[in-house]
């Protein structure tokens, strides 16, 4: 069988298709840090109106968007709350700490998740010795918990807790609207319910850069300031921000179909006695453990010399991640190698 050159390692690697490119070359052009792109204006005034939320700002990267919002909500020696398997615990380069000067508090619980409860149980109360509990995190879609959904009402319940203690509730939502999908939820609902909110336009979406950070005129007023601090002024930008609006107004629906490849490929998994567990699959991410005697590494060398990248996500876990960039001749052939793996 001929190498199918299938990239499963992440939805971050997707190209921008040729309608893409084409509203990219025609973008009208300006001075962002004057505020005078009007493809970036275009695009933070139509994140903000879909969220229900007062303004918003486009950023270089989702870290980038998760740094700035933390930053915004604490003081040095201020403590935020999130999962032990967040991103912006695991993956954003200890920035809580470089860029906030803040500590954390992990909260544990199955596939990134916890409750309102564990959240009451870990806020510090008033004592010198304590930092002060001022943010809570939550990653929706769980990258790490396989691409999982939270429940909208255990949200609700959180944010409850974070108003009666004067708490910031920061959503990572770099795969936001995979769960939307998943869940037929809306971004209102999510605008109404929390302060500041990351979306990434460079995973499913397709775009090739950028992310938005949405919240209030005055959130994303010191956001500005604080994107500027870390360099993150971009001037003629309006190519890459009208990439992101084409994503928006385009691309969302579509996830279903990654959706349904995930699925598919579920299903067969499912029948391979070399699988010892997969994570239940909800969106566009499929985790799944390898039997001990089959070592992840040596799966994952299989795959490469037939043509797929994939990534090991721990101790013999492996990760696929399906995005727009493959098509339903790729998804069979795939589905032919995995049986055919032992």
């Amino acid at each position: 069988m001929d190498p199918i050159k299938l990239d499963l390692r992440s939805d971050t690697v997707t190209l921008p298709t040729a309608a893409m490119k084409e509203a990219m070359i025609m973008a009208p052009l300006g001075d962002d840090v004057f505020g005078e792109d009007p493809s970036i204006n275009a695009l933070q005034d139509y994140a903000a109106d879909l969220f229900g939320m007062e303004a918003a700002l486009f950023c270089s990267s989702g870290t980038q968007t998760n740094q700035i919002a933390i930053k915004l909500h604490t003081q040095p020696a201020d403590e935020v709350i999130c999962h032990e398997l967040s991103h912006v615990y695991l993956y954003e380069g200890g920035g809580i700490a470089f860029n906030s000067g803040a500590s954390v508090r992990l909260l544990k619980g199955e596939r990134g998740f916890f409750t309102a409860h564990d959240v009451s149980e870990q806020i510090n109360k008033e004592d010198i010795h304590f930092p002060h509990s001022k943010l809570v995190c939550i990653e929706n879609t769980v990258n790490k918990g396989g691409g999982a959904c939270w429940d909208w009402q255990e949200l609700v319940k959180i944010k409850e807790i974070c108003n009666n203690n004067q708490i910031g509730f920061h959503l990572d939502g770099a795969r936001l609207f995979n769960a939307l999908i998943a869940k037929n939820q809306n971004a209102q609902q999510y605008g109404q319910l929390f302060d500041t909110i990351s979306i990434c336009l460079s995973k499913g979406l397709g775009a090739p850069v950028g992310s938005l950070l949405l919240g209030s005129k005055q959130h994303i007023y010191k956001a500005k300031r604080i994107r500027k601090v870390l360099g993150g002024g971009m001037r003629q930008a309006g190519m890459l921000a009208a990439a992101g609006l084409f994503a928006l107004q385009n691309n969302v629906d579509r996830l279903a179909l990654d959706h349904q490849k995930a699925k598919q490929v579920e299903a067969i998994l499912l029948q391979q006695n070399w699988v010892e567990n997969i994570y239940p699959v909800e969106t566009n991410i499929v985790i799944f453990k390898i039997s001990d005697n089959y070592p992840a590494e040596q799966f994952i060398l299989y795959l490469q010399k037939q043509g797929i990248k994939a990534v090991s996500m721990g101790k013999n876990l492996v990760r696929f991640v399906f995005h727009l960039n493959q098509d339903e001749m790729q998804i069979n052939k795939l589905c032919q190698i995995l049986q055919n793996a032992r």
